[in-house]
């Protein structure tokens, strides 16, 4: 019911007579509905969640402060019915969520005016509630316990793509719904490609290898990155990892309420400019976290949003020198009145396998 106060508030504050949700992330997190068919409506004195045969059921279990509607013709009739039935003049729709193609049957169907907005849902969905955390928080030991899973995995002759199913088939055994993202395993030179998702190339003797990968666990993601070097690695390699690391720990320092993105970013990418690595090192510090692996608030040299507790953001930075390799470190944290807390806790020091 919180959840419905605070969007009604936003409702008021944009002059909205309802707010029709279509997006499947704001609508589990408004309704509570997991499945994979419905729409919800929500206006001053009423709360709608519209959905089809098989999922009537699932809906009043799980979407307890909505009335449930089953829709007879098509979604888009039964959403006209239940806006005319309230007499809704003004209803907003989620236009970063809406297909043009959508947009039009909208148009041709509905009696009201359609109000492009953006943001309502996901502004309420920046600040964790404590249930929300709890859960994170699991998703966090998930894949903090499949990096020391996965070193008996680590050796020479391994191929990138075998360490990401196991990243996947361990994390799925402790409880997750599947893997955030698709799990990037990228070792030796591929080391160079911040994204570079696990491919059929064996690791090596002397290679860093980096895992970025995250656990889905009841709706909430996790995104943890670790480097580790298979046997004896190069000095210019270790300095990469050393530099990468003492500017993680100190981005990790300074996420506190009260400063920007901006901020937040700068201080990781000062000290990496520093070091003589400013050149490669073009992403952002971090990003924020919760039910999608990549949500507001941002910590980059763009984003003037203000940390504020609540928030759960990546601290991540990394090098990348190609045809020589890189590194990248990440952790979790979620802002508190006084700094932040980490939800992941993997080892970070140098581990050689």
């Amino acid at each position: 019911m919180e959840k419905l106060t605070k969007l009604r508030e936003e409702l008021t504050e944009n002059k909205l007579d309802a707010l029709l949700i279509t997006s499947p992330i704001n609508r589990r997190y408004v309704t509570g509905f997991t499945g994979t068919a419905g729409s919800a409506i929500v206006t001053e004195d009423a709360a709608i969640f519209v959905t089809d045969f098989r999922y009537i059921e699932q809906a009043t279990e799980q979407a307890k402060d909505f009335e449930i509607v089953q829709h007879q013709q098509s979604m888009i009739e039964t959403l006209h019915e239940q806006l005319q039935k309230r007499n809704v003049k003004h209803v907003g729709f989620e236009k970063n969520h809406v297909a043009f193609s959508e947009y039009e049957q909208y148009q041709k169907t509905f009696a009201a005016e359609l109000v492009p907005v953006s943001g309502l849902v996901e502004d309420l969905r920046l600040i964790k509630t404590e249930s929300e955390l709890a859960i994170m928080k699991q998703a966090a030991k998930i894949v903090d316990d499949a990096f020391d899973h996965i070193q008996n995995y680590l050796k020479p002759g391994v191929k990138e793509i075998d360490i990401a199913n196991e990243l996947e088939f361990f994390m799925r055994r402790q409880g997750a719904t599947s893997s955030s993202f698709d799990t990037i395993v990228a070792s030796g030179y591929r080391g160079a490609l911040p994204h570079g998702v696990a491919s059929t190339k064996e690791i090596q003797h002397g290679e860093l290898v980096t895992m970025d990968y995250g656990a889905l666990y009841q709706g909430y993601c996790s995104d943890t990155t670790r480097t580790v070097a298979i046997g004896e690695i190069s000095d210019e390699l270790r300095k990469i990892y050393d530099t990468v690391l003492m500017a993680q720990l100190k981005g990790v320092e300074g996420v506190k309420p009260g400063i920007t993105g901006i901020e937040g970013d700068a201080i990781v990418r000062d000290y990496i400019t520093e070091q003589g690595y400013g050149d490669y090192f073009g992403h952002s510090t971090g990003h924020g976290l919760g039910m999608e692996v990549h949500e507001s608030p941002a910590l980059s040299h763009r984003s003037q949003t203000v940390l504020k507790p609540g928030m759960v953001v990546t601290v991540e930075p990394g090098i990348y020198v190609p045809n020589v390799g890189g590194c990248r470190i990440e952790d979790d944290l979620v802002v508190t009145e006084s700094g932040n807390e980490r939800l992941t806790h993997a080892n970070k020091d140098l581990i050689q396998l």
